[in-house]
């Protein structure tokens, strides 16, 4: 996969999970997240840093699913050179 390929799937997705970032945060206290059942105790910066990496991946999880559906289907059953 190509560098160009990559960022064209990343980038978007960072800017989705920064949107995310902010609207989730703006609503919820870090304070107020807790595992099932008990306080996670974390710091609010712990939970900021890992509710972003957790948005980017579901962000970008979206963003290669759209990449991957737009390949035409004569791409996909092109035979590779060997």
């Amino acid at each position: 996969m190509s560098g160009r390929k990559i960022m064209s799937i990343a980038w978007p997705a960072f800017l989705g999970a920064c949107l995310l970032e902010l609207l989730v945060f703006g609503l919820v206290d870090p304070r107020d997240v807790h595992l099932p059942g008990e306080l996670s105790g974390w710091s609010r910066q712990a939970v900021y840093t890992a509710a972003f990496f957790a948005f980017w991946l579901i962000c970008m999880a979206s963003s290669a699913l759209t990449a991957l559906l737009e390949v035409p289907p004569a791409e996909v059953d092109k035979p590779e050179p060997h």
